[in-house]
């Protein structure tokens, strides 16, 4: 059996994927999926010392969203490996998930904030030019930047204010501020523990103003997620739109995501004791 038909076959039985999950999660919400489209690209292949065949390859998905008479697109990409025997049979099959929180436990360190106080970093964030880059980027990377293929979803935050005009600040010490140098960073900049407690402690320049529901949050905005409930924040996602109960859609790396639902239930990450935090993009005043 070939992926195409593999992947026929579990839509139709609805078995335990990703796909369906995130079919599930907006049936329950009150969505109908009108459409899933989707399309693989392989990337490596190799022959097992079995001499079966083993490929890695990325699923790219497009969900077609109806809510009332409204519809939106939401996308997403995800790696796999796949075997097959010589006979091009599939054996086995599984998704590639990495763990977020492993990336973020490596490098953390809560913000200090360096900026003197009678020092003034103004800027007038421009929330369009940040959804755009992350329009633009979501299921790419950009060469400027350095690419951390384990856990990228706070580095493409990152980019995304500062093209949002977000000034950086602190270099060259990696514990304070926020800001890429030269293929060098803040921790800020990268690991998603240290992002969120740069947002909650920055007073000057980029700083994010803590609100209590997502509904509140604008294009632009940020969510950070501590998936576990255990105070160690592991992910980060920027909003790009609302959806057409004003709820916020998402873009997002690591598993590539655009306009996903805010709350990640659909994630292998999510747990019930899943915390978060809601912040508005700004310098000085909202």
């Amino acid at each position: 059996m070939g992926l195409n038909k593999y992947w026929h076959k579990q839509l139709i039985n609805r078995e335990d994927n990703w796909v369906n999950r995130v079919r599930e999660c907006h049936e329950r919400r009150g969505n109908v999926v009108a459409r899933i489209t989707g399309d693989g690209q392989i990337y490596s292949r190799q022959t097992t010392s079995n001499q079966d065949d083993q490929c890695h390859y990325v699923l790219n998905v497009v969900f077609l969203i109806r809510q009332g008479e409204a519809f939106y697109q939401e996308e997403q990409s995800r790696l796999h490996r796949a075997c097959f025997l010589k006979n091009k049979r599939l054996i086995a099959h599984e998704e590639i998930y990495v763990e977020p929180s492993l990336a973020s436990k490596k490098r953390s360190n809560p913000i200090i904030e360096l900026t003197p106080i009678q020092e003034t970093i103004r800027f007038a964030y421009d929330r369009r030019a940040a959804v755009k880059y992350a329009e633009r980027w979501w299921n790419d990377a950009n060469p400027a930047y350095r690419f951390f293929e384990e856990n990228d979803c706070t580095n493409y935050i990152s980019q995304c204010l500062h093209a949002g005009g977000a000034p950086m600040r602190g270099i060259p010490n990696r514990s304070t501020g926020w800001w890429y140098q030269n293929n060098d960073w803040s921790f800020s900049w990268s690991v998603a523990h240290a992002f969120r407690w740069y947002l909650s402690g920055s007073t000057k320049g980029l700083r994010g103003f803590e609100v209590d529901a997502p509904e509140k949050l604008k294009p632009g905005d940020v969510i950070c997620y501590d998936f576990e409930g255990n105070g160690r924040f592991n992910h980060t996602t920027i909003v790009v739109a609302k959806d057409a109960h004003q709820q916020p859609l998402v873009n997002a790396h690591t598993n590539n995501s655009r306009q996903r639902y805010w709350d990640y239930q659909d994630s292998a990450a999510w747990t019930t004791n899943c915390q978060y935090k809601f912040f508005r993009i700004g310098s000085d005043m909202l």
